[in-house]
């Protein structure tokens, strides 16, 4: 995004192109490119809608932060396709230390609530996904079961680019490919996996207060999170 971050805006108007059967957004007439020079093919036309509403809510200077639709469509472009077996190969190191095998031993209350909020989603990977994560208290590393690395390799070779996309930033954002994957199946609520990822952070704020760099952590997290989530559904 540094092509365009910072930059003056240089345009009036954007607007979505009918490619048939795939589109793109238009700057006065011109078709965007990403920042690697790639038309910008989208595949769905409310991606494209979602896509536009970003160039046209910019201000006198381009803000690449309030442009992560396009972001994800160019990097799905420029990085995903071209490069997908290096993309699987980092997002399934997030399985290999998913958030919810890392359990604390005390204090009892933050036990039982990891328990309640991460082990159905561990459940759900061993039914869903043939996935039968090993979990730990502490946070020394341990090794997954290679049965449950593979059935998550699989789960990732089965999403397309986009999904891909949404499901690697998601998984990056909660530190938990489970939860990438169960937000990129819809069977988990983007808010739900935030306060999933945050379940540890959230505790720490009601026993001893809040702090600013805590909050904006969160706000990153959330974001994130929300803008995956966002991104895999406009691509349906």
């Amino acid at each position: 995004m540094a092509k365009i971050d910072g930059a003056k805006r240089f345009y009036d108007r954007a607007e979505v192109i009918d490619q048939t059967g795939t589109f793109t957004v238009a700057l006065d007439s011109r078709a965007i490119k990403t920042p690697a020079a790639a038309d910008l093919v989208l595949p769905t036309e409310t991606l494209a809608d979602a896509v536009a509403g970003e160039w046209n809510g910019q201000g006198e200077t381009l803000d690449a932060a309030t442009m992560p639709m396009f972001r994800m469509a160019a990097t799905v472009i420029d990085r995903v396709a071209p490069k997908r077996a290096e993309v699987i190969y980092v997002t399934l190191k997030f399985g290999e230390t998913d958030l919810l095998c890392y359990r604390a031993d005390a204090p009892d209350d933050l036990v039982q609530r990891q328990i309640a909020g991460w082990q159905p989603w561990l459940d759900w990977a061993a039914e869903t996904l043939g996935a039968r994560m090993a979990v730990t208290t502490g946070i020394v590393p341990i090794n997954q079961p290679a049965g449950a690395m593979t059935a998550l390799a699989n789960a990732a070779e089965g999403l397309n680019d986009s999904q891909l996309m949404g499901v690697s930033a998601a998984a990056a954002a909660a530190g938990s490919l489970i939860l990438g994957l169960a937000l990129g199946r819809e069977a988990l609520p983007p808010e739900e996996a935030a306060s999933l990822a945050l379940l540890d952070d959230l505790y720490q704020v009601e026993r001893w207060g809040d702090d600013a760099d805590a909050e904006i952590n969160r706000r990153r997290v959330e974001g994130e999170i929300a803008d995956a989530a966002r991104f895999v559904a406009l691509c349906r």
